[in-house]
């Protein structure tokens, strides 16, 4: 059976692979690691987050891979299960921080209001550019020490702390040129 090299696998291979060849099944699990893992990468929080959803996403392709319609409809299929992934684990972040953040509110309004300022929030830090994003969000809402979070992304400390200057003022300016609350204060 033979591999596709720019893809996961063979139209073959993974019409196996549905059948119930488990041979083939896991040539098309483990070809498709490296490519999940790297979607996965660039879609999640931390690498930590992004391993994690690629073994998820995984996961689902051994189960499910029979209920697969077109065979070329395997990597849109196992990226949108990525994606769902990473979404779910990002919501999963947000909502732990707001039940630790919990604050009674006065009126419903209030809370409508403070909902809507966390979308726009969140819609601004959505539209930083990925290196930017990833080191906001290990450093700021995830509080990870700077180094941790330059070795995680690969970076050196300078560039980390760049990325992160330059995301907290893009933040700020695409959020109507208010002061940017500080950051927590995490030592290096």
């Amino acid at each position: 059976m033979d591999v596709v090299d720019r893809g996961w696998a063979s139209e073959q291979l993974i019409e196996a692979a549905q059948g119930g060849d488990l041979e083939s099944l896991a040539a098309v699990v483990h070809g498709a690691h490296p490519h999940v893992l790297r979607f996965a990468g660039h879609l999640c929080a931390s690498p930590q987050d992004a391993e994690d959803a690629a073994q998820e996403a995984l996961i689902v392709l051994y189960r499910k891979i029979g209920s697969l319609r077109a065979t070329a409809a395997l990597a849109s299929w196992m990226f949108r299960v990525v994606r769902h992934e990473c979404l779910r684990r990002a919501r999963r972040l947000f909502d732990r921080y707001d039940e630790a953040g919990v604050v009674p509110v006065a009126s419903a309004e209030d809370e409508v209001l403070r909902r809507l300022e966390a979308e726009r929030v969140a819609e601004a830090i959505r539209a930083l550019p990925d290196v930017q994003r990833r080191v906001l969000i290990m450093r700021d809402v995830l509080g990870r020490p700077g180094r941790a979070v330059a070795e995680a992304l690969g970076l050196s400390t300078p560039a980390m702390k760049s990325h992160l200057h330059r995301a907290r003022t893009a933040l700020r300016l695409s959020l109507g040129g208010g002061a940017v609350p500080p950051s927590p204060s995490v030592p290096n």
